[in-house]
C-alpha cells in the first residue's frame, strides 16, 4: 500500500494547493470541467441504482467510483481546492496571495458547474427521448430530489438554512478526507481504498455536496420539477458552498496542517 506518514502527505497537500493557484486558466478550467462531469455521471449512476434496486446503500457503495476516477486522472473539484489552496497561503508560499486563492476557487466553480450541467442536459435528453416523452423513473426521482432539498429546507426557514449549512460542513469534512486519501499512498489500490470510504459515508448520509448538486438540481429544472433556479441558489447551492468551505477547511485541512506541519513544542520530561 506504500503508506505515507502524515507529515509527508500533509506537505503534499500544501504543495498541491500551491500548484493549483499557479496553474494556467486553461488547465484549471479543463480539469474542473472534467471533474464536474465525471462526478455528475457518478451521481446519475447512483440514483439509477437506488431506483432500480430500492437499496440506497448499494448506490452509496458504488458512487465513489466517480470520485476515484476524477482524482486519479488529476482533475479538480471545488470541494478539494477549498481545502488545499488556503494551506499554501497559510504556509506563506512565495507568490501565493488571497487573490490567487479566490481566482482558483472562482475558476474551479465555473468549470465544475459547466461540466455538471453538460451531463445534466445529456441525462435529460436520455430519460425523455430528446424531450419527447415524460421522464422515466430515474428522471422523476432526480426531480423529486431537487424539490425535497430546496423547498424542503425552505419550509423550515432559518432552521432549514442552518440544517443545510451543517450538512454542507459534514459533507466536505468527509470529501476533503477523501481528497487527502488520494495522497496517503503511492499505489493506486491504496489511494482508491482511502478515497472510497469517506465518500461512501457522505453519500449514504445525504450530506450536501455543491458539485453533486450542480448536476441534480439543474437536472430537476430541465425535467420540469416544481422549484425555481432562485430556489436552487438560495435554498441549496449558496449555503452548501459555504458549508463545504467551512467544514472541509476547518475539520480536515487546518487540523492536519496544525498538528503535522506546525506541530506544537514537545513537552519536556520533569
Amino acid at each position: 500500500m506504500a503508506y505515507l506518514v502524515p507529515s509527508e502527505f500533509v506537505t503534499k497537500m500544501v504543495d498541491a494547493g500551491e500548484s493549483k493557484i499557479f496553474m494556467s486558466t486553461r488547465d484549471t478550467l479543463i480539469r474542473a470541467y472534467m471533474a464536474g462531469a465525471i462526478l455528475a455521471l457518478a451521481a446519475w449512476f447512483a440514483v439509477t441504482i437506488n431506483v432500480q434496486t430500492g437499496q440506497p446503500l448499494l448506490g452509496a457503495v458504488l458512487f465513489p467510483v466517480g470520485f476515484c476516477m476524477l482524482y486519479l486522472l488529476g482533475f479538480d473539484l471545488l470541494t478539494g481546492v477549498f481545502v488545499l489552496a488556503p494551506l499554501a497561503l497559510i504556509d506563506k508560499r512565495p507568490g501565493v496571495t488571497v487573490q490567487g486563492v479566490l481566482r482558483n476557487w472562482g475558476l474551479v466553480f465555473c468549470g465544475n458547474f459547466a461540466g455538471a450541467f453538460t451531463v445534466a442536459v445529456m441525462m435529460a435528453i436520455y430519460v425523455t427521448y430528446g424531450f419527447s416523452t415524460e421522464p422515466n423513473a430515474v428522471g422523476k426521482a432526480i426531480g423529486h430530489i431537487g424539490e425535497g432539498r430546496t423547498l424542503g429546507y425552505q419550509k423550515f426557514g432559518g432552521a432549514g438554512m442552518l440544517t443545510l449549512f451543517v450538512r454542507g460542513m459534514l459533507c466536505n469534512w468527509m470529501v476533503a478526507t477523501g481528497v487527502v486519501g488520494a495522497m496517503i499512498s503511492t499505489h493506486v489500490s491504496g489511494k482508491v481504498l482511502a478515497m472510497w470510504m469517506p465518500i461512501m459515508l457522505f453519500f449514504y448520509m445525504v450530506f450536501e455536496h455543491s458539485i453533486v448538486n450542480m448536476f441534480l438540481f439543474p437536472s430537476g429544472l430541465l425535467l420540469g420539477a416544481n422549484f425555481t433556479f432562485v430556489d436552487y441558489l438560495l435554498w441549496n447551492e449558496i449555503p452548501t458552498v459555504l458549508g463545504n468551505l467551512v467544514g472541509g477547511l476547518s475539520f480536515t485541512g487546518l487540523t492536519l496542517y496544525a498538528t503535522h506541519v506546525r506541530t506544537g513544542q514537545k513537552r519536556v520530561a520533569a
